[in-house]
């Protein structure tokens, strides 16, 4: 019973594990506030993301990798900035490590040419000596948070190598993802990068793709951008599945608004599209105990309004956070003398979607 858009027939495939939101509403209108609504529950850039959040108030299950990492996929659109995986007023350890693709996932990991691992190692014993004397005259946490960092950046020069190395996946996933998962930098590659973090205990992986911005020739862009992400969501979720994993991972799809259902351009023309609209917008969740095969709330004829259960960015990620484990109202950090959290004053967690 879910509509599903033909442009997404693996998404349809696995209907029965999706949970569609088709009443989400946010208050941001333009790319920049919106995406920072998104990611850090307010418009103005200075708070921490939610990955920084879940890292802060859950830690980590691996200490050779991160807590959040963020992967970017998709050559054209709006641009993303590192804020949207940051760590805001949080200490920094929180913020998300970007992997790219490439030959170095992760910038300046590897030793220098001539440098040895017991070079490395000694440097680093020195340094963490150097930082700790500056720590027992300042009493500055961000000094604890760079000796971590380096400790984890060393103990990833082995992880990391190890996690992105997918030669070792059998044939069978890159016949679920698709052969674009053999290519670093495409979205079924972070898919499958996401999949392999998940089962090493990193708590939160967050998946940009950028195209979605149909202002103009729409048929074709989207059509381009759903064949670049429908079928790696979809093996992402039947692969969380079949590992046992799915039911304490919530996988979580959407953007920062919704589109008009009204035309910009000649709608005789392929060369049409769609304006920003936040009155209205549909999202998906898999697994995490979020329930499967429902379709909740509804728009208006002409999908201009919400007539049948709202749900606000504070609410998602309120019931997000609650089927993480914690209670949103409490997680909170003291930050020039008020207390803040990741809804603000706002966020209802949704009962019926659980």
């Amino acid at each position: 019973g879910q509509w599903i858009s033909e442009v997404m027939p693996h998404l349809a495939g696995v209907a029965d594990d999706l949970c569609i939101i088709r009443s989400m509403h946010t208050e941001a209108i333009n790319h920049d506030p919106a995406i920072t609504f998104l990611q850090t529950g307010f418009q103005i850039a200075g708070r921490p993301s939610i990955g920084a959040w879940m890292s802060y108030g859950l830690g980590s299950e691996n200490e050779d990798l991160p807590a959040f990492v963020a992967m970017l996929s998709g050559g054209s659109g709006q641009p993303l900035y590192d804020r949207l995986w940051g760590a805001g007023f949080l200490p920094s350890v929180h913020q998300g490590v970007r992997f790219r693709s490439g030959k170095d996932p992760v910038l300046y990991l590897n030793n220098p040419e001539g440098v040895s691992d017991d070079l490395r190692r000694k440097t680093l014993d020195h340094l963490g000596q150097l930082n700790r004397l500056r720590f027992d005259a300042t009493n500055n946490p961000e000094i604890e948070t760079r000796i971590a960092q380096y400790e984890m950046a060393y103990r990833m020069q082995t992880s990391v190598p190890d996690l992105t190395n997918v030669a070792d996946e059998p044939e069978s996933t890159f016949h679920l993802y698709g052969e674009d998962a053999r290519k670093p930098g495409t979205y079924a590659h972070n898919a499958l990068i996401a999949r392999r973090l998940s089962e090493r205990g990193v708590r939160f992986v967050q998946l940009f793709h950028r195209g979605w911005d149909t202002h103009r020739s729409l048929p074709g862009q989207l059509r381009r951008a759903c064949k670049a992400t429908d079928q790696a969501n979809a093996a992402l979720i039947t692969d969380l599945k079949q590992r046992g994993l799915l039911d304490e991972t919530l996988v979580v799809s959407g953007g920062e608004f919704g589109r008009t259902v009204y035309c910009q351009g000649d709608l005789t023309k392929e060369s049409y599209g769609r304006d920003h609209h936040p009155r209205c917008f549909s999202m998906w969740v898999a697994g995490g105990g979020f329930r499967p095969g429902l379709t909740y709330g509804a728009t208006d004829d002409y999908s201009y309004n919400i007539v049948e259960n709202p749900v606000s960015v504070h609410d998602l990620h309120a019931t997000l956070l609650h089927q993480m484990g914690i209670n949103h109202e409490r997680l909170t950090y003291k930050f020039q003398g008020r207390d803040y959290r990741l809804t603000d004053i706002h966020g209802t967690v949704v009962q019926k979607l659980i």
